[in-house]
């Protein structure tokens, strides 16, 4: 039986949850690593919602919108029954300031395809629910994670978008990661399941005038350059279609998106994304 002082903070603790938790949220620390952080858009009807809330994360790119993405998403989560949520994995969490790491999922010891699971435990206990699938969505360098992270954890996922890549990871067994996927096994200690990304709904968007090369062209001594760095194509555009290729190509079913008149700017992508995402979730819940 609850006490008295418990029954009296309730309506405080109701309103502070109404304030912070729900809707826009406030922004959390993760409970493995709280130099990571998040924020979430949850419709405040989750406890009348018409379907079992289901859970979309956003993943940024090198400029770190996460909470403009988190707000681009809230509609379509409030009518669709959806928490969205939206990870921050700041620049330099080594002290080095570098800007990349999250995008390869490992860097020195961290391993932000860990954390983000860990967050989507966090935000599922947090609200009495189990997100054992979830869908993932990112763009640029939020689409590079998301590339990777769908090869590596097809298993936890129901939908996933890939939008506009600067490079991608194809689904070849005869290149070493990251251009390919021949030792992942090695790397991550996680071999690639095709059957299970077969059963994803896979999505990728890209503008078409999407262009620009120069932070995207790998240079020999770079941080990433390896043999096959820039084999995939000249721009965004001709890299993602190499993606679609080797997806389609292993019997992975692809929604490709050419966005016209759009450059590189994932915030005018998001509009495609929804349509897919929609689309994928009425088959979720039909099934």
């Amino acid at each position: 039986m609850q006490s008295d002082a418990a029954l009296a903070i309730q309506p405080d603790a109701a309103r502070a949850r109404a304030i912070y938790d729900l809707g826009h949220s406030t922004v959390f620390a993760a409970r493995t690593d709280p130099r990571f952080s998040y924020c979430m858009y949850v419709p405040p009807h989750i406890d009348a919602a018409r379907h079992p809330m289901e859970l979309v994360v956003i993943m940024h790119g090198t400029g770190r919108a996460f909470v403009e993405y988190r707000d681009a998403f809230a509609e379509f989560a409030r009518w669709n029954d959806c928490i969205v949520l939206c990870p921050l994995f700041p620049v330099g969490p080594l002290g080095d300031g570098n800007r990349d790491g999250f995008k390869q999922l490992r860097e020195g010891e961290i391993r932000y395809d860990h954390i983000l699971l860990d967050m989507v435990a966090e935000v599922g206990e947090k609200f009495g629910r189990d997100f054992e699938q979830f869908a993932l969505f990112g763009y640029s360098g939020g689409g590079q994670f998301v590339n990777r992270f769908a090869l590596l954890h097809p298993e936890r996922l129901w939908a996933v978008s890939i939008g506009a890549p600067g490079s991608v990871t194809l689904l070849d067994p005869e290149q070493d990661w990251w251009v390919g996927v021949r030792d992942a096994e090695t790397r991550f200690g996680k071999g690639i399941d095709v059957d299970a990304l077969r059963r994803v709904a896979v999505h990728m968007v890209v503008g078409k005038a999407d262009l620009e090369t120069w932070e995207i062209t790998h240079r020999e001594g770079g941080k990433f350059f390896m043999p096959g760095a820039n084999s995939a194509g000249r721009n965004r555009p001709e890299r993602l279609e190499s993606l679609r290729r080797s997806f389609e190509a292993a019997g992975v079913n692809v929604t490709l998106d050419l966005v016209d008149n759009v450059p590189h700017d994932g915030l005018k992508c998001v509009g495609e994304v929804q349509d897919f995402l929609a689309s994928a979730l009425a088959r979720l819940r039909n099934a």
